[in-house]
């Protein structure tokens, strides 16, 4: 891609005129940090919340196990269209809001959120219709592991349609820089809701217990997504902190004195023609 940019001689491509601006910006630098680490934690109770449904599911046995693995193979294509809409709501709503336009935030939330209904939904009828040949795909079609899937995937497939809202939400929400609320809420949905429901239903449904515990969580998580966006100060969050000396946030958009060009690396061209000088 350098090597494209640096050929074409593209706008995007920064010379030696530009190398001044390669300086750290505290304020730009602190915001990556505060905003960013949050939505890694995100990722890590995912992780963890997978291996501790994972060693619920590993206590029923093998098939049971070889089951579930199945069914998350088909759930990986599940949350994608769910996970591609919020990314792009989250990018939609920050541009709106950089603009002031929070008519449509709105909009984007709720188009958002009826995109999910729609693509998720549409994908998660076609894996129940179609399910005994899909999971057939990973599990051999003469095994008894094969209906066990097929039980699990009915209950805990829908887990994704009420994640697909949570995610466009937070999403939303994110834009202005409010990432701790939806950090929260996706702990809560996890641990504080998923896990513990599995562990108290399997005395008396067994594996069940497991699987509507996927949906119930995924219910509770949606809930507080959509009540921390109706009634919550994500609003009124900035993504950066105004400096204290605004020289700080001026000095990393600087450009060099001189016309816009379609050329970043100013240097003249050998063999080109010079401006006549008077």
């Amino acid at each position: 891609m350098l090597l494209y940019l640096r050929s074409k001689r593209h706008v995007l491509w920064l010379g030696r005129a530009d190398l001044h601006l390669f300086r750290i910006a505290p304020t730009i630098l602190r915001a990556l940090i505060v905003k960013g680490v949050p939505m890694g934690l995100q990722m890590v109770l995912i992780s963890l919340a997978m291996i501790a449904m994972m060693t619920l599911v590993n206590g029923f046995g093998t098939d049971t196990a070889a089951a579930y693995g199945a069914a998350l193979q088909l759930w990986t294509y599940v949350q994608m269209p769910a996970m591609a809409l919020g990314a792009a709501c989250s990018t939609m709503a920050a541009q709106n809001v950089g603009a002031g336009l929070w008519t449509r935030v709105d909009a984007t939330a709720r188009t958002g959120i009826a995109a999910n209904f729609l693509m998720t939904g549409v994908l998660i009828g076609l894996l129940i219709v179609f399910d005994r040949w899909t999971l057939a795909l990973f599990l051999p079609t003469d095994s008894p592991t094969l209906e066990v899937a097929r039980h699990l995937n009915h209950i805990g497939i829908w887990s994704f349609l009420l994640f697909g809202v949570s995610f466009v939400v937070s999403g939303v929400v994110r834009a202005t820089g409010a990432v701790i609320p939806p950090l929260l809420i996706l702990a809560f949905g996890l641990w504080g809701v998923r896990v513990p429901l599995a562990n108290a239903l399997i005395p008396h449904l067994g594996a069940d217990g497991i699987w509507w515990s996927l949906p119930i969580s995924s219910l509770c998580s949606m809930l507080l997504s959509l009540a921390y966006y109706r009634w919550g100060g994500w609003r009124k969050a900035r993504m950066l902190t105004t400096p204290a000396h605004p020289a700080e946030l001026a000095a990393a958009a600087e450009v060099p004195a001189h016309p816009a060009s379609p050329v970043a690396d100013t240097a003249p061209i050998a063999g080109a023609p010079q401006p006549r000088r008077h």
